[in-house]
């Protein structure tokens, strides 16, 4: 669960992540390689296609923004769902839904990330 957040780190579970970082599954990933969003890519991503999640909250860093088309639309192929928002936006949004009981990952740029 994300429990704060500034420009320089996200912390999970009250413990500060300084790099990016993936939840999926359960488990932990950090540092994950993406560092901001054009460093995105399918191979990236490719630990969600193996256990893949209801939904994959994309934390883009200071901004909305979306990976590029090809990769949404391997996401799509394998019918993982896909929300793109800010990195705060996202740390609440997948604890609402983790809250829910739904089956959803994370993969956060750190809030201060631009594209």
């Amino acid at each position: 669960m994300f429990t704060g957040y500034d420009n320089d780190y996200i912390k999970v579970n009250r413990e500060p992540c300084y790099s990016s970082l993936c939840i999926h599954a359960g488990l932990l990933t950090m540092p994950w390689g993406p560092e901001r969003l054009r460093d995105i890519t399918a191979e990236s991503l490719s630990m969600f296609l193996d256990t893949p999640p209801e939904i994959l909250i994309i934390g883009t860093g200071r901004t909305t923004a979306f990976p590029d088309n090809a990769i949404m639309q391997q996401l799509r192929d394998q019918h993982i769902g896909l929300e793109c928002m800010d990195s705060r936006s996202a740390a609440r949004t997948y604890n609402i839904l983790l809250a829910e009981g739904r089956n959803v990952s994370a993969a956060m740029l750190l809030p201060g990330s631009r594209k």
